[in-house]
């Protein structure tokens, strides 16, 4: 019997063809769903999103950028974000390898969104990782900032925009790009934004020169930059385990060998830490003075943006091109950290209770030193915030008598340091005058190109600039100002001989209400001296002889030729360096002597870029002749006879003398055996409050200054309180390190003779004989009145 066939109903088949018809509705509506919602996104419904103008100049604040004359960057100029970025170029391939194995392996196939790492996402509900691709993370730094986690809804709505961005920076830029903009506007903590940053924070180079494991472990940072924190002390445990992660992900996609991994691994984080903020790193004095040098040129109207608006100094991402040279600012600063200390230490043996109960000060009363102090505070930054927060003066007076923590500077093994200490804040104002400070600065005389700037020993707690702001007596090193105005006038020689017996310059010859009477140092006033001798031994006497043939007012007119603008008062005993002058201001009048007579006006900026490398300003020199070439020579000439038999002539000892074990106490690497062509001054004032040493060849003509804060602060005797001793051994310290660096081509020859030269100066040898028999070729020690 056949099987009697059976068929479905219409009714089942219609049944059937229902779900399928719900399935395609569904599945058709939930990707319009999708797109509607990324629609909405886009239009800017669910919240702001950045039009094509802000995805083409994304809003991040760029710090400026100082660069030396040897395209180091000395500094930053930045408010939040110490920011300086790079292009892909500069980024090292490790780096980037590190970054695409660890963050998003597919970064070349997506288009802004890893769909399967989305799906896996979903699936395992994040367990497996992640799904944001590098894009989105861009988009989440760019524009759309911390993810909202305690609201679902909110989250969802930023993942929603960050999808969108993501697709539009996909777009807008190529996947190289992309990659250098999120290295670039990453956080690594510690003022580290951006790799460019961070690299010379944490490591203290250049991205370019990152190694393998210094990439793995900037690049575990994106996970958490502050968990994952390097800084010493903080969590390098953390930070170790997290770069090996990296190294492993670098593993696994071959990037790196199993066994360059397991290597690697086994290191340490090998950090060089060096924080990057105004009051640290290098040439920070000159970094303060350049502040103020870029406020006062961005107020100008000339220097507008297109757009009208003034230049931002701390957002504006300008690249300043300086003429500090980094090797030879770090010479000049090791040169003082290395002398000071040293310096320091005698002086504050000097100044013990036991030895000076007013100590630091000498020769004061008790009621001096008291008054000293009363207009210390005064002056002081405590009282002028307390008395601006309305507090009144007796209520001022006793807050610096109670004892309160703070962290005060200490020389600590020769090592600029701090201590935390409990201290009044009267006692801190007393200790801080027992430290001698110092100011330095050096420059190529030929362009005017100042190389070196130091103006104290640390900015964090010697603030006071002694280059340009700090002004001191000058003493003898005003000496050539008054030997090149009487050569000018009178055609002397420094052959020419004068008598060394006292001379006065009566009451209101040149002003000066009393008689004027000088004494020599050594007390001797019998004989005659060349001026050559004369200079060379800072002979008074024959100095104020010179000025009486002159005359105070011309002396004034050529140290204002020379550039030298802070007062001086037209009386002969400006003759002496009674005068109150700025080692920016002697450098470059120093300068015209050593550049045939030709000012060059001190030139510390060459030109400021804007961030496109748009120039906007370019220095144009400023220069005078004030001197004929003969004369500035014949001046020069004098001043070499400094070096070879006068106070400075310590700098061509080679440690065989007689004053040699005092020396080693205090003349910081001495013997400082220098045998070239050497033009210079020394300079002590009354009671050894300031010493000087100014000093020339060829190429560089380097002033330096040391004292205490207070003209009371000094050294009892002048064998560590002349020039020769305090200023003298920075100069020996710089200058043989700069010789020792042959890439600065600092000159060793001699000093250019005009080809006309007419003057002579071609003293006897047994003159100059006589003077190195009676100093042995080191010092005839000197006071500088």
């Amino acid at each position: 019997m056949a099987k009697k066939k059976t068929t479905k109903s219409k009714s089942e088949t219609l049944d059937f063809s229902k779900y399928v018809r719900w399935f395609w509705i569904v599945f058709l509506g939930g990707i319009l769903a999708v797109v509607l919602v990324f629609l909405l996104a886009s239009w800017g419904v669910l919240g702001e999103m950045p039009d094509y103008t802000r995805l083409e100049n994304p809003e991040t604040n760029l710090a400026s950028e100082i660069i030396s004359s040897d395209d180091q960057t000395l500094g930053k100029f930045y408010f939040d974000d110490n920011r300086t970025p790079i292009g892909y170029e500069d980024l090292p391939k490790n780096l980037v390898d590190a970054l695409i194995a660890t963050e998003d392996v597919r970064h070349y196939e997506h288009s802004g969104i890893d769909g399967r790492g989305t799906l896996r996402a979903f699936v395992f509900l994040g367990s497996k990782g992640g799904a944001s691709t590098i894009s989105q993370q861009l988009a989440r730094q760019l524009f759309i900032g911390v993810r909202d986690k305690d609201n679902t809804t909110n989250a969802i709505i930023q993942k929603i925009q960050e999808w969108v961005i993501a697709i539009r920076l996909e777009r807008q830029y190529t996947k190289e790009e992309i990659i250098a903009m999120y290295f670039n506007i990453y956080d690594f903590g510690n003022n580290g934004d951006g790799i460019r940053s961070a690299s010379r924070i944490y490591f203290g180079k250049e991205p370019r020169d990152l190694d393998v494991k210094e990439s793995a472990m900037l690049v575990g940072m994106f996970k958490n930059s502050s968990l994952y924190n390097p800084r010493p002390h903080k969590n390098p445990v953390g930070v170790r385990n997290r770069r090996n992660v990296v190294l492993a992900q670098m593993a696994k996609y071959d990037y790196i060998t199993e066994t360059e991994k397991d290597s690697l691994q086994k290191t340490e984080l090998d950090l060089n830490y060096s924080p990057e903020s105004h009051r640290e790193g290098i040439a920070t004095y000159f970094r303060e003075y350049l502040r103020g040098f870029m406020k006062d040129w961005a107020k100008d109207d000339k220097n507008r943006k297109p757009d009208g608006d003034k230049y931002d100094l701390y957002t504006d991402g300008l690249k300043i091109f300086t003429t500090i040279d980094s090797r030879m600012q770090q010479y000049a600063e090791n040169a003082v950290n290395q002398h000071m200390p040293r310096l320091q230490a005698e002086f504050d043996n000097q100044n013990t209770p036991e030895r000076n109960k007013t100590a630091p000060f000498l020769d004061l009363s008790t009621a001096e030193v008291n008054k000293l102090m009363s207009d210390g505070m005064r002056r002081g930054e405590r009282w002028r915030i307390l008395k601006k927060q309305g507090k009144s003066d007796k209520e001022i007076e006793a807050s610096f008598q109670k004892p309160t923590e703070m962290r005060v500077f200490k020389w600590i093994d020769g090592d600029a340091s701090e201590i935390d200490t409990i201290m009044k804040p009267i006692d801190s104002m007393r200790y801080y005058k027992s430290f001698l400070r110092t100011g330095m600065m050096s420059m190529d005389p030929q362009t005017g190109h100042v190389k070196a700037w130091v103006g104290g020993m640390n900015y964090r707690h010697f603030q006071y600039d002694m280059v340009k702001q700090g002004k001191r007596q000058v003493g003898s090193t005003f000496k050539p100002f008054v030997y090149a105005t009487a050569i000018d006038q009178l055609q002397l020689s420094p052959c020419d001989i004068f008598p060394r017996a006292p001379i006065t310059i009566e009451a209101n010859k040149f002003g000066n209400p009393e008689p004027w009477t000088t004494k020599n140092s050594d007390g001797s006033y019998s004989g005659e001296q060349s001026l050559k001798d004369a200079l060379a031994s800072s002979t008074n006497t024959i100095t104020a002889r010179l000025m009486n043939e002159v005359g105070p007012q011309p002396v004034v007119e050529m140290a204002r030729k020379l550039g030298v603008t802070s007062e001086i008062l037209p009386v002969p005993a400006i003759a002496l360096g009674t005068a109150d002058i700025s080692v920016y201001e002697m450098v470059a009048a120093y300068s015209t002597f050593a550049n045939k007579g030709v000012y060059n006006k001190p030139v510390m900026v060459t030109r400021i870029e804007d961030k496109n490398g748009t120039i906007l300003y370019q220095f144009v020199p400023e220069s005078k002749d004030v001197l004929s070439e003969e004369v500035a020579y014949v001046t020069v000439n004098l001043m070499e006879g400094v070096t070879k038999a006068g106070s400075g002539g310590r700098l061509r000892s080679k440690g065989v003398d007689k004053y040699n074990q005092m020396y080693r106490e205090v003349m910081t690497g001495y013997p400082y055996d220098l045998q070239n062509p050497i033009a210079g001054k020394t300079g002590t004032t009354q009671n050894q409050s300031d010493g000087w040493f100014m000093g020339m060849v060829p190429n560089l003509v380097t002033g330096v200054w040391v004292g205490a804060e207070d003209r009371a602060a000094h050294f009892r005797t002048i064998t560590y309180g002349q020039g020769a001793s305090m200023a003298l051994p920075i100069w020996g310290l710089y200058m043989n390190a700069c010789y020792a660096d042959e890439t600065l081509e600092v000159s060793k020859g001699q000093f250019e003779k005009p080809s006309n030269l007419k003057i002579d100066i071609d003293c006897t040898a047994k003159d100059e004989g006589d003077i190195l028999d009676e100093s042995d070729g080191v010092d005839n020690i000197e006071l500088d009145f």
